[in-house]
């Protein structure tokens, strides 16, 4: 499957360190850029041009540290090996999504058959020339949460592109069990199965996904030290089972059928609008207990009449007892 370079005329303010290697040294598999650009675009930041960001991140920088572009360029690099490297990193990010895409685009019929029985009619597992709003099944999760998929018209419509679905309309698939409620949008949102399953197939192992670890080395997360989720590596995985279930055959942020770019880029929007960050913490406190269960950041609440539960209601009564003997001496 062919997938297009990730490239924007907009730089991005969502950026990290790249810089520490000489761009003009020749790959090789212990590079360590080649694994950490992967990373990068799967949980940091899938979509934006990675040489202006590296351009605003030095500027920005610069602004920090009072330490003129020139000096730090004539230390680390010209500009031209800025570049170099942030084309490095767009190849990689574009090569790890190149390889979800396809992992994905198999992997993901078997999360959406229903218990005990075949989709039909069939759905190929190298073409998707039948899925998206071709097919009764794929069509149902792609539709836009708010719109009724059994209404015949409403289907024909979708099918037909009368209706035309913007990047920003999420899918249903979005909500657990799939079921949105307009009067609580946030009620069961990116906390449905198949994204969770296709966060374990990505992140853990695709033997994860059904709690069998069968693995022999080690997933991405575990690779990177990574034990806890990143809301962008949610909108990544979101975007990546939004794909899936298309029937678009080539990854294009440009493409105005599916308007990946738009929906990734929203996700994010909500995930950082200070607003909704009540939400989104609790949201990441549920996708690590799914994922990474034995992180501290799933922060499970202690179990009822514990060792560790009767040690921390004590100091509680402890310290109220002081606070109140302070209280009345003054």
């Amino acid at each position: 499957m062919a997938t297009e370079d990730p490239t924007s005329s907009i730089p991005s303010k969502r950026a990290t360190s790249a810089l520490q290697m000489g761009p003009h040294k020749k790959a090789s598999s212990s590079d360590p850029l080649i694994s950490h650009r992967r990373h990068f675009g799967r949980t940091v930041f899938a979509l934006c041009n990675y040489p202006s960001l590296l351009t605003n991140g030095i500027l920005r920088l610069e602004q920090m540290e009072e330490t003129p572009l020139e000096d730090f360029s004539a230390e680390n690099g010209s500009e031209e090996e800025i570049l170099h490297v942030g084309e490095l990193v767009g190849k990689g990010v574009s090569g790890a999504r190149g390889d979800d895409t396809k992992s994905l685009k198999s992997a993901i019929l078997d999360w959406i058959s229903p218990k005990g029985a075949a989709i039909q009619p069939p759905l190929h597992r190298n073409s998707k020339i039948d899925r998206g709003f071709n097919h009764e099944l794929t069509g149902s999760l792609l539709c836009p949460a708010g719109l009724d998929w059994h209404d015949a018209e409403m289907r024909e419509n979708l099918r037909s592109g009368e209706i035309s679905v913007c990047g920003d309309q999420w899918p249903v698939f979005l909500y657990a069990n799939h079921i949105y409620d307009a009067e609580d949008p946030w009620c069961g949102l990116l906390r449905s199965r198949l994204l969770t399953c296709a966060y374990k197939h990505v992140f853990t192992s695709p033997s994860s996904v059904d709690k069998d670890p069968k693995a022999t080395r080690s997933g991405n997360a575990r690779l990177h030290g990574m034990n806890c989720v990143t809301t962008a590596s949610i909108a990544y995985i979101a975007t990546q089972v939004r794909f899936a279930l298309s029937s678009s055959s080539v990854f294009s942020r440009t493409d105005t059928s599916t308007d990946s770019e738009t929906f990734y880029h929203s996700l994010l929007d909500l995930f950082e609008d200070p607003d909704e960050s009540k939400e989104v913490t609790e949201l990441l406190i549920w996708w690590n207990r799914q994922v990474f269960p034995t992180s501290s950041a799933a922060k499970r609440p202690i179990s009822t009449n514990s060792a560790l539960s009767k040690i921390r209601i004590k100091r509680l009564a402890t310290k109220h007892a002081a606070d109140s003997n302070v209280a009345i001496a003054s």
